[in-house]
C-alpha cells in the first residue's frame, strides 16, 4: 500500500513537471521611464491592465528620473539583470520614455537636448538589442496645460522630436505618444483634461476672499497638469496599448480588445 502511494505521488509530480515544461511562455513587457509612466501617478497601471494574462507587465518607471539619472542611480543595471532571463519568455519588449526631467532647470537630471539626451536614448536601445530584447522608444506624454495666450502647451515637442530621430537612426520601434496625446488633450479642452489629474483643481477664490486653505492631509494627491489619476491612467494606458499594437502587430493577441 505504501509503495503504491509513493508511486502515485511520483507519477503526479512527474506530470506536474511535464506540464510546467510544456506550458507556453509569456511575453514580457518592461516599462522604463519617469512619473508619467510609473505606478500611482502615470499611465503604467492602465497600460498593464490592458494586457492579457499571457503578458508579464513589469513597471520599472520611477518618478523624477531622466535619461541620465535613471542610469546613474543604478536603476538601468537592474533592468539589464532582468534581461538575462529572456530565455524564460517568448519575447521581451522594453518601453523607454524620458523627456520631462531632461528639460532644463533640474539639477543632476537635466541633459543637453542636442547631444546628451539623444546619446542616452541611443545607448538604451543598443543595450536592449544586445540583450536579445526588443526596444520600443516612447515620446513623452504631453502636459495638459494651455499657455497664457490660449495656445496649447507643447514644450515637450523638442524631446519628442529627438526621440523620433533616435528611433529612425537605430531602427527601433517608436510610439509617438506625445503627438497622439497632445492632439487628444487639446481636442478635449481644459475642463475635461483636468479630470485626468490625481485630484480636482483647487477652487478659484471668490471675489473678496483669500487663497483657499491647503488640504489638511499633506500626503493627499495634488492637482497638476502632468501626473495622472485612475481615469488618466486608464485613458492614456489604453492609448499606449493601441499604439503598441499598431507598431508591433504580433502583440495584438496579448492586448485586451
Amino acid at each position: 500500500m505504501i509503495r503504491a502511494r509513493t508511486l502515485s505521488v511520483i507519477v503526479m509530480l512527474a506530470a506536474v513537471a511535464a506540464a510546467a515544461q510544456t506550458a507556453p511562455k509569456k511575453v514580457r513587457i518592461i516599462l522604463v521611464g519617469d512619473s508619467t509612466m510609473q505606478p500611482k501617478s502615470g499611465y503604467g497601471p492602465g497600460f498593464c491592465a490592458d494586457m492579457t494574462a499571457d503578458v508579464e507587465c513589469v513597471n520599472a518607471a520611477r518618478g523624477g528620473r531622466s535619461s541620465k539619472s535613471y542610469r546613474v542611480e543604478g536603476l538601468w543595471d537592474k533592468i539589464m539583470e532582468q534581461l538575462k532571463q529572456n530565455a524564460d519568455y517568448k519575447a521581451t519588449y522594453v518601453l523607454i520614455q524620458f523627456g520631462h526631467n531632461d528639460q532644463p532647470g533640474k539639477p543632476e537630471r537635466s541633459t543637453d537636448l542636442k547631444t546628451e539626451f539623444p546619446a542616452n536614448m541611443k545607448r538604451y536601445v543598443e543595450e536592449v538589442k544586445s540583450a536579445d530584447a526588443i526596444p520600443v522608444l516612447v515620446t513623452p506624454l504631453t502636459r495638459r496645460q494651455w499657455n497664457k495666450d490660449g495656445t496649447f502647451n507643447r514644450s515637450l515637442e523638442p524631446w519628442a522630436e529627438a526621440t523620433r530621430e533616435v528611433a529612425k537612426e537605430t531602427n527601433a520601434t517608436l510610439l509617438d505618444l506625445f503627438a497622439v496625446s497632445a492632439t487628444a488633450v487639446e481636442k478635449m479642452g481644459s475642463e475635461e483634461a483636468n479630470t485626468m489629474a490625481q485630484a480636482p483643481p483647487p477652487p478659484m477664490p471668490k471675489e473678496g476672499e483669500g487663497t483657499p486653505a491647503p488640504p489638511t492631509d499633506p500626503n493627499a494627491p495634488k492637482f497638476d497638469y502632468t501626473h495622472l489619476g485612475d481615469k488618466g491612467s486608464q485613458y492614456f494606458g489604453r492609448m499606449v496599448a493601441d499604439l503598441l499594437v499598431k507598431a508591433r502587430p504580433e502583440l495584438k493577441p496579448y492586448v485586451k480588445p
